[in-house]
């Protein structure tokens, strides 16, 4: 990855692999996109033991993101299986630590969307998008769902709705992401990336 093409940070937290799959889907769809590279970043679990300690890098997938990625993102795609309608808390627990950056209005002005995944079809999708959503409101950003033109929020059988890209997992955990579900992934990586080239031009006054 290059040091000054811009990204679109891809944050997520998955634990049996779906969402971390969902993840790879929109990187590679904000990849498509010239101008503009995709960064994928996980945090790490939370744990009721206090000396439990993560260790710094992860045995396998995306490193630990850190403040400075999200500082310095030109989008952000949020991503996060459902914990009870909500997002899981490790990713809370890092949004909860961003204080420093809504101060400066780091966000501000810059685009974002969210992803989830859960082991049933009304296992709480939507309001698991539509509490991601907060923060990234209260940061200023502007939110990106999928527009009902991708063709595929139709004919789903599985995941897929208008707040954002989402996956039925299965009550095992074990169902891939289909066809339909992967195609919205990349759908809402696309447009991200789009919107990220077209703020970033506005914001350095060259659009």
């Amino acid at each position: 990855m290059s040091n000054t093409t811009p990204y679109v940070l891809v944050l997520y937290y998955s634990r049996s692999g779906a969402t971390a799959d969902m993840a790879r889907q929109l990187a590679a769809g904000i990849e498509s996109i010239v101008g503009i590279e995709a960064r994928l970043r996980t945090v790490p679990p939370v744990s009721t033991t206090c000396e439990a300690v993560a260790p710094e890098i992860p045995d396998e997938g995306a490193v630990y993101v850190e403040l400075d990625d999200l500082r310095n993102c030109s989008a952000l795609a949020l991503g996060s299986p459902t914990r009870f309608g909500n997002m899981a808390a490790p990713l809370k627990y890092f949004l909860d630590s961003t204080s420093s950056l809504w101060m400066n209005g780091a966000l501000v002005d810059k685009p974002a969307c969210a992803f989830t995944s859960t082991s049933s079809l009304h296992g709480g999708q939507e309001s698991t998008l539509l509490t991601m959503l907060v923060p990234l409101l209260h940061h200023g950003m502007v939110y990106a769902g999928i527009p009902y033109s991708e063709t595929a929020l139709l004919s789903t059988q599985g995941g897929g709705t208008p707040y954002g890209a989402s996956h039925l997992a299965g009550p095992r955990s074990d169902r891939s992401v289909d066809e339909h579900e992967r195609a919205l992934c990349v759908a809402q990586g696309k447009r991200l990336a789009k919107l990220a080239v077209a703020l970033n031009a506005m914001r350095q006054g060259t659009s």
